[in-house]
């Protein structure tokens, strides 16, 4: 039987749903609680019928992974986890098992870099793999083996959406982090080099390397980037999907294991 592999951003999951769930002030907390565990659950059942995996895990993050020792400012302005998610972690990550799914929780790395790993290995063994999660952070890995599949969307992430959203292509999406900075996870990238100069710059010189050396480069730019070098390096080591992260576990470890796959 040829293998199918589905790794969902766990997290990116939960506190969608459990977002939706909190704005029903009516709820007391437990009943909020044990309607997130059966959305989350349900979610998972339908993403098990569309995706039809032979091998399936949930990954949460873990505390403080590398970046925030990296970079201290890391996420520094998102809002923290709400207490009743975070202290009900437990049984809403039980929504998971309960359909025969594997749900990790790593100490420190962030669910990005295992997901991106467990891709990887996957893909040098020509077994195909979906990334369940709405994290921008992911299309960089879309290739002939990964896709990304957003749930709310209920669509395939395609390269042609990615062209028309950020005015690049995938492969070039590090690059433009790493020069015009993501707000949403406090990266900083190169002072006054927005997402348009960058998508420009990459659309005609193709990196940032290139740029620097040409003399079509216009002053004012270069001057930028050669101020802001040591952030954009900084935000392009924090973009960068990590794929070497120890794991543990192999692929064995977490086949689907519910007696029905076709809940």
């Amino acid at each position: 039987m040829n293998k199918n592999l589905v790794l969902i951003d766990a997290l990116n999951l939960v506190r969608r749903i459990f977002a939706v769930d909190l704005q029903h002030s009516h709820h007391g907390d437990q009943q909020t609680v044990l309607s997130c565990k059966a959305r989350v659950k349900h979610a998972a059942q339908k993403i098990i019928q569309i995706t039809k995996p032979t091998h399936i895990i949930a990954v949460f993050d873990g505390d403080k992974s590398w970046r925030y020792h990296y970079f201290e400012q890391y996420k520094h302005s998102r809002k923290p986890m709400p207490s009743l998610l975070a202290d009900n972690l437990s049984t809403i990550c039980e929504a998971f098992s309960e359909l025969g799914v594997t749900a990790y929780r790593p100490e420190q790395d962030e669910a990005d870099d295992v997901i991106a790993t467990l891709a990887y290995k996957a893909q040098t063994g020509s077994i195909p793999s979906t990334i369940i999660s709405t994290d921008k952070g992911f299309y960089p890995l879309i290739s002939n083996y990964i896709g990304v599949y957003d749930y709310f969307k209920k669509a395939w992430v395609t390269d042609e959406e990615i062209q028309s959203r950020f005015g690049v292509p995938k492969t070039s999406l590090i690059e433009l982090w790493a020069l015009a900075g993501d707000k949403t996870n406090d990266i900083p990238g190169v002072v006054g080099v927005g997402s348009k100069s960058a998508a420009g710059l990459i659309t005609e010189f193709g990196n940032v390397d290139s740029a620097m050396t040409h003399e079509q480069l216009k002053p004012a730019l270069k001057n930028k980037i050669a101020n802001g070098m040591d952030n954009y390096i900084i935000s392009k080591n924090l973009v960068t999907l990590r794929t070497d992260i120890h794991l543990g576990f192999n692929l064995n470890q977490i086949r689907l294991t519910a007696l029905d796959k076709n809940i």
